[in-house]
């Protein structure tokens, strides 16, 4: 479970004062994975990050009795120096994981080749994506958070194999997934919420969140 409790957040932009959650109050439960919709600008990553424990709330309360990912995409702790195997054997210390089933998981899943033993440095943009997601699902976690889903790539396979583990995974586990496009939520989500002026309004089902979201935008 994840619960705000009187959450804000707000930053000033040079000219103004952007607020992101204005004492804003909510609840995940397990089991009851969340679509959060949200246009660009509107603060859907500060909102991941405050569930993952990466930035924290000005005022309020956040709590969380579940294991909670890190957000798709996010890179802290990875070294650019090293490989994609170091880091994988790395990243499982710090869980407490076996270093031999992280690197193979993710060798397996992101398909780089050769490119797993070289410096992440030399890695375009799609390849971190694809070594970014694989080490995501390579720990089992109770709520995994995604910032506009998947990441999009070309190679066939890779999206197959990513796609079977996540939907594999999400056979006991709960997502929560912010985006800017309703049709991004429609693989992993039932409910659905939309972040506007401060205040998350949620739904019971995406559609009546669409709704709202689509007479604002």
């Amino acid at each position: 479970m994840i619960e705000f409790q009187g959450v804000s957040k707000s930053y000033w932009t040079g000219t103004r004062r952007k607020v992101i959650l204005d004492r804003a109050s909510f609840r995940v439960e397990l089991g009851n994975s969340l679509g959060i919709l949200a246009e660009n600008g509107a603060g859907k990553t500060t909102i991941i990050n405050m569930m993952a424990g990466l930035e924290k709330p000005d005022e309020g309360r956040i709590i969380k009795t579940s294991r909670v990912s890190f957000p798709l995409g996010f890179m802290g702790g990875v070294n650019n120096k090293h490989s994609a195997k170091e880091n994988c054997r790395y990243i499982a210390r710090l869980y407490g994981l076996d270093p031999d089933y992280v690197e193979s998981f993710c060798r397996w899943v992101c398909g780089l080749g050769e490119y797993f033993d070289m410096p992440l440095a030399t890695y375009s943009s799609g390849m971190r994506s694809r070594f970014s997601f694989s080490l995501l699902l390579s720990i089992e976690f109770d709520i995994y958070l995604i910032d506009e889903g998947m990441p999009s790539s070309s190679d066939v396979e890779f999206n197959r194999k990513a796609g079977n583990v996540l939907k594999e995974r999400l056979k006991n586990a709960t997502v929560i997934i912010v985006s800017h496009q309703a049709a991004t939520l429609e693989r992993f989500c039932r409910s659905a919420a939309v972040l506007r002026n401060g205040q998350l309004y949620q739904f019971d089902t995406l559609e009546e969140a669409r709704r709202l979201y689509d007479y604002h935008t």
